[in-house]
């Protein structure tokens, strides 16, 4: 990918979210979101089916997305749970019944041992902290017969399962996870196991157009041996009556790697065993009968060709409606567990409200960005902006219409009372832990008065918690601790001076970009060198040597503590 098809937080604009009303060559109507232009397709499928006669009136409408459950659960899985909610919403504001589901491929084999895993608690671990040799030891092993590497739960899948599910509660999104292992376990995908090895030399024959090394042998199906517990890709015979297949453990090719098999002979049933992914996917629109599934540029350049001809040659249904959506990088990488360059639900909404992260998901998915967690201060100012458009606080015609249809789906109540620190400010307040002075400051800067209701101003203090997690974390210009009782402090007689005509300067009200410019002239006045003036400052504020911006950070203070902290007063 290119730089110029790369759009980070950074350089993103309303612009690039919005897409207005307006009407199409044809006099269709293009909606202004994105999630609108998905639900028509669904519901021109539905009425589709419905006149076809193939669809049950009452059944609802199937939104899925799905992961096998390596590594660490991070943000980038959210592509498609956050995709299918927006969708959801609109479905559900229609009128619709919808029912979000998000498959954990966990009957998937363990193929690599990942280099960086989560804890119960959400900690970032490597594979010294854990048993890694009891992953090493299970490679070619189905994620749910791995033992959890921290001995709370009964897998390694489950494990990771229930930290995906944990974040969706985080977001707000309502999302019912579906086991790939119990769905087979519970004969679901019998039917389909039976269609696909049925017709083996149609999908095999199919296969063989989008993948390499399909030879006359090849069987689509997976067994599981009964001795070591690996799947197999040795499937000898099938009986189709029986609904068994018989394999040798031969083991399975992963990464270009080979994981060997112990070579053990046995039988086993349709349900102790797996479709290869290329028809497993197709298998659960047929199973969950899926009628909308977003996903990643990788699999429309791959699996998805093969899915929907799969669907439609050898399951005989109706492939989905789908959606391609663009990556994200973080902070300028591929996200990648096995390279630990990964950042979870539950660490990014420490830094950020619930809402600013469905912005962020919100935005065109056709589109590239990069998750700048240095930058976050401008993906928060860019939902403010959003959120005022919204409230008509900020004109804005083209953005107008796509903040109207959006913005509700982002909160999870509409209140036009609320209160938004700008982060960098709420970042100055998280400098001190002095509650009332962070409420005066606001209150200084006009934020809050005393028609404010309470939990506005208790949710705009919430953000001030946020931001200061994000100075700490990326150590920026704003991670200092500001100081709540006067320092220790021992002047000469030019610095003291100097600090009084300053004091008087900042009394009169001016801001910090002038209070900047001022520090340099009185500095100047006093004949006092302008790096230790600055010392000066940063010892009273911050009882050290140096700091942000001061004149800046000072504009940002409440004025009447500016004056009694330069004045040496308390």
């Amino acid at each position: 990918m290119s730089d110029e098809d790369t759009e980070t937080t950074r350089e993103a604009t309303d612009e690039e979210a919005s897409q207005p009303t307006e009407p199409t060559e044809t006099g269709e109507t293009r909606h202004a979101f994105w999630a609108d232009e998905i639900a028509d397709e669904i519901e021109a499928r539905i009425e589709r089916q419905l006149a076809e006669g193939t669809r049950d009136p009452d059944a609802p409408v199937v939104i899925k997305g799905g992961v096998s459950p390596s590594g660490v659960p991070h943000l980038g899985h959210f592509n498609e749970i956050m995709r299918g909610y927006f969708v959801a919403e609109v479905l559900r504001e229609r009128g619709h019944e919808v029912r979000q589901v998000f498959t954990s491929d966990d009957k998937d084999a363990l193929r690599k041992v990942p280099r960086t895993l989560a804890d119960d608690d959400w900690n970032l671990v490597g594979l010294g902290e854990v048993d890694a040799g009891a992953l090493g030891r299970n490679l070619g092993k189905p994620y749910t017969d791995i033992p959890d590497p921290f001995g709370t739960v009964d897998s390694y899948g489950a494990h990771f399962t229930n930290l995906l599910a944990e974040s969706a509660e985080m977001i707000g999104v309502d999302v019912e996870m579906l086991s790939n292992t119990d769905l087979y376990a519970e004969g679901a995908f019998d039917d389909a196991v039976a269609t696909v090895l049925s017709k083996q030399d149609a999908a095999r024959d199919l296969l063989a157009e989008y993948q390499d090394g399909v030879d006359d042998d090849y069987v689509p199906f997976m067994a599981q041996c009964s001795e070591c517990g690996k799947l197999t890709t040795g499937i000898r015979s099938v009986d189709l009556d029986a609904e068994t297949v018989e394999y040798e453990c031969v083991g399975m090719e992963a990464g270009g790697q080979q994981i060997d098999g112990c070579g053990h002979a046995g039988t086993a049933t349709f349900r102790e065993g797996k479709l290869p992914w290329r028809f497993e996917w197709p298998a659960q629109w047929q199973v969950l009968g899926v009628d909308f599934e977003p996903f990643g540029k990788d699999h429309a350049e791959g699996s998805w060709p093969s899915g929907e001809d799969i669907a439609r040659q050898i399951l005989d249904i109706d492939p989905p409606v789908p959606m391609t959506y663009e990556w994200f990088t973080l902070d300028g990488d591929a996200l990648s567990s096995s390279a630990g360059n990964v950042v979870t639900v539950a660490e990014v909404l420490e830094m950020l409200e619930p809402e600013v992260l469905r912005y962020f998901f919100a935005r065109n998915p056709k589109k590239a960005k990069d998750f700048d967690t240095s930058r976050l201060d401008q993906l928060v100012d860019e939902f403010d902006r959003f959120e005022q458009v919204y409230f008509g606080e900020v004109d804005d015609e083209d953005l107008a219409p796509l903040a109207e249809r959006a913005y509700p789906m982002l909160v999870a109540e509409v209140r036009e009372e609320r209160v938004r620190l700008p982060y960098t400010f709420a970042a100055v307040l998280g400098m001190t832990d002095d509650r009332d002075l962070r409420i005066r400051m606001a209150r200084s800067q006009g934020f809050v008065d005393d028609d404010t209701p309470e939990w506005a101003i208790e949710e705009a203090l919430a953000r001030v918690e946020k931001a200061r997690t994000w100075a700490e974390r990326n150590d920026n210009a704003y991670n200092y601790r500001l100081q709540a009782d006067l320092p220790d402090t021992d002047f000469d007689a030019e610095i003291e001076s100097a600090l009084d005509e300053l004091a008087d300067f900042v009394a009169e009200g001016h801001d910090g970009d002038a209070i900047q410019g001022e520090i340099y002239e009185t500095a100047k006045r006093h004949d006092v060198e302008t790096s230790d003036f600055f010392a000066a400052g940063y010892r009273l504020f911050f009882d050290d040597t140096q700091g942000p911006r001061l004149g800046e950070f000072l504009g940002e203070l409440d004025d009447a503590f500016v004056v009694r902290r330069l004045r040496r007063e308390g």
